[in-house]
């Protein structure tokens, strides 16, 4: 048997086909290194040019995505891999996966329109997709709320574009509402006074536009005031909870009552 012949073979096919394995590895790593130099310098531009957060974020991971898969099929290219064909098979491929992941996909469609037309961005105070809190990010799949009591909530875009969105942080001023019950043996005119001296003597609270109180509704059990006072938003919250300890404390200092439910039970003797 000839194995010179054979060896010769198998040496020719190694040296092709190894050759082809190294440079598509060189391809892929010098690639892969080149995306992420590419991607973090991008990233910089973008912060230098003081663009949104939320768009910088998207770009970042949507740009590497691209680059990435541009140097996969630039190694299967080197190894001799048809790549017209895998394209092809690509696409019949993702378009299964596709309809098999619709839900994903509503949420990647979502996170570009959350970008286009930019409802919020990441800091912004927000209410969206039965959520409540501070945007720390969006991602293609998801936006990441944290509420008040500093959890994380992680919402799918597409629950968030599907419904209203409330978002707090794009004015400056805010107004703060309250209503609050008298009695209607109090003294309405002194319960006004008190109220609108509250609200004046608060420095947060805005002269410009003068704060407010009326009577809004003489209900089943009292007589109620509705005050209107605008704030900066970073101190809504702050405004909002002491004034409600404030008016408390005040109308108990002045006498004036807070009616609250009572039920009458009225026990009828039945005699033998």
């Amino acid at each position: 048997m000839d194995l010179s012949r054979y060896t010769d073979t198998a040496v020719a096919y190694g040296t092709e086909y190894g050759l082809k394995i190294i440079a598509a590895l060189l391809i892929f790593i010098i690639g892969k290194w080149a995306a992420n130099k590419i991607t973090v310098m991008v990233k910089k531009m973008m912060i230098h040019a003081k663009i949104d957060k939320t768009l910088v974020e998207f770009s970042e991971s949507l740009l590497f995505f691209i680059l990435l898969l541009m140097v996969a099929l630039a190694s299967l290219n080197a190894l001799g891999v048809n790549t017209t064909s895998f394209v092809a098979v690509f696409g019949a491929a993702s378009l299964a996966v596709g309809l098999a992941l619709q839900g994903s996909l509503a949420n990647v469609g979502a996170a570009v329109l959350i970008i286009i037309f930019r409802p919020f961005k990441v800091g912004d105070f927000i209410e969206a997709g039965g959520a409540t809190g501070t945007v720390e990010d969006v991602n293609l799949f998801s936006t990441i709320i944290s509420p008040l009591d500093n959890r994380t909530i992680i919402v799918p875009n597409s629950a968030i574009i599907g419904g209203n969105i409330t978002n707090y942080s794009t004015k400056e001023l805010r107004r703060v509402d309250h209503v609050f019950g008298i009695g209607y043996g109090d003294d309405l005119k002194l319960a006004k006074e008190v109220l609108l001296k509250i609200m004046m003597d608060e420095k947060r609270v805005l002269k410009d536009p003068a704060p407010f109180v009326a009577v809004s509704e003489l209900a089943d059990s009292s007589v109620n005031l509705i005050t209107r006072a605008w704030v900066k938003s970073e101190d809504y919250w702050d405004v909002y909870f002491e004034q409600i300890e404030l008016v408390k404390l005040t109308f108990d200092e002045k006498g004036i009552s807070i009616p609250f439910p009572q039920m009458d039970i009225h026990q009828d003797r039945i005699e033998n």
